[in-house]
């Protein structure tokens, strides 16, 4: 059996990023402004708190009213909560608030820092998306959470829960075929992270993306997507070219202190950074930011409400 949930997202999503100041409270104008400015660009839904949104660092509360935020700076666009924990009850009680609010589904990856069985993934994956009682989309990210979700084990989940999507990110993207082949037979659609390689993955079926540089070049994306969909690839050659370019640049400084270079450069307020950063990284996060307002400057690319 599968099951065949009423959502399945598409389109281009914004992993979004969540502004904060010094002592961690929610920027939540700066917030509403660069949501707008997404909308605007053409996005078609929004991942809240997931990693580019950094949800390691905040606390339950903290979580909790950016996700209000989110939602209500999006709506109506969709949002997926990405309710992932260590603890099996902080993810219920993100899940239950994501319904409370009326978003279409949740995001899980796997718990990190302990090592677990490939079952015991499953189990944990089952327990919260009974409790939750929403559609999910599985979040595959093996470098940050230090566990791979192995086929069997996404197949067994899209036959006993609601699975709406996979996130694919990291490095392995050969994985995109598998899953896209497994989503086909099981009902779920894959959504990639591989920003800088939309071109290939739409022609491999994935049926959008959700990744942290829509926070900066929307736009981009959108055109590769629309393009794509429309069977014209080529014409949004462009900026499939202007999105290598970027992550050449980008990729100087570790994720996802560099996504706040890019917002940066945008001429949008990406807050204090939640990470410490050694002066050398600092230095880094100037010179990207530099690096890449020439790069818009040179593209045409209308800055944010900061530089405009």
């Amino acid at each position: 059996m599968s099951f065949a949930p009423p959502y399945r997202p598409s389109g281009i999503y914004s992993a979004q990023w969540i502004p904060t100041d010094a002592s961690g409270q929610l920027d939540r104008a700066g917030l509403a402004a660069h949501i707008a400015f997404e909308r605007r660009a053409g996005i078609s839904g929004i991942l809240g708190l997931g990693s580019t949104g950094e949800f390691p660092h905040f606390s339950l509360r903290e979580r909790e009213n950016a996700l209000v935020a989110v939602a209500e700076c999006a709506a109506p666009l969709p949002v997926i909560a990405n309710i992932t924990d260590i603890q099996a009850r902080t993810a219920i009680a993100l899940g239950r608030l994501a319904k409370t609010l009326g978003l279409p589904a949740v995001a899980l990856m796997p718990p990190i820092f302990f090592p677990m069985a490939q079952r015991d993934i499953l189990a944990y994956f089952l327990h919260v998306a009974e409790a939750v009682d929403l559609p999910v989309m599985l979040y595959n990210f093996p470098e940050l959470c230090g566990k791979r979700l192995d086929l069997e084990t996404i197949a067994e989940f899209a036959d006993r829960a609601p699975m709406c999507a996979i996130k694919q990110s990291g490095g392995e993207f050969a994985y995109h075929r598998d899953l896209i082949a497994l989503g086909r037979e099981k009902n779920f659609a894959v959504m990639s992270g591989s920003d800088t390689r939309l071109t290939e993955v739409f022609a491999l079926g994935a049926a959008g993306c959700t990744g942290g540089l829509v926070n900066i070049v929307p736009e981009l994306m959108v055109d590769i997507h629309r393009c794509s969909v429309a069977g014209r690839a080529a014409d949004a050659a462009v900026s499939a070219t202007r999105m290598v370019q970027l992550g050449v640049v980008i990729d100087q400084l570790a994720f996802p202190p560099n996504v706040a270079a890019g917002l940066a450069a945008r001429g949008f307020a990406p807050g204090v950074s939640k990470s410490i950063l050694s002066p050398k990284s600092q230095a880094l996060s100037v010179k990207i930011e530099a690096e890449l307002r020439a790069l818009f400057e040179q593209w045409g690319l209308a800055l944010g409400p900061l530089v405009s």
